[in-house]
């Protein structure tokens, strides 16, 4: 077994969208949106080569109540966010110089 991650950092958006309106749903909350704009800028500093960092989509992970969530491995770090601006803070600080965003950190 490899205990080295294969990404320095992999990032995963929720964007599920619930449709009977039980809990919150990040997909309603511009998550798809946002999870694009981390990829296209995270390919544009670069960063998206092998053994960097990736951007995924996920379905639920269950935290809809402190939503919209991404949530960035290795680390286990859980943010939110509320537009592209948070989203640019997150990679700036947390995936460019490693260093977490308490104010969006859940």
């Amino acid at each position: 077994m490899n205990d080295n991650p294969f990404y320095q950092y992999h990032v995963f958006f929720c964007t599920n969208v619930r449709e009977d309106g039980s809990r919150p749903s990040c997909g309603k909350c511009g998550a798809f949106d946002a999870q694009q704009h981390a990829k296209k800028r995270v390919k544009e500093l670069g960063l998206n080569g092998a053994g960097k960092v990736r951007i995924n989509k996920a379905g639920c992970l269950d935290r809809c109540e402190e939503g919209p969530v991404v949530v960035v491995y290795p680390q286990g770090t859980w943010y939110t966010y509320v537009d592209t601006d948070d989203i640019d803070e997150i990679i700036d600080s947390h995936l460019l110089k490693g260093e977490v965003v308490d104010r969006l950190k859940i």
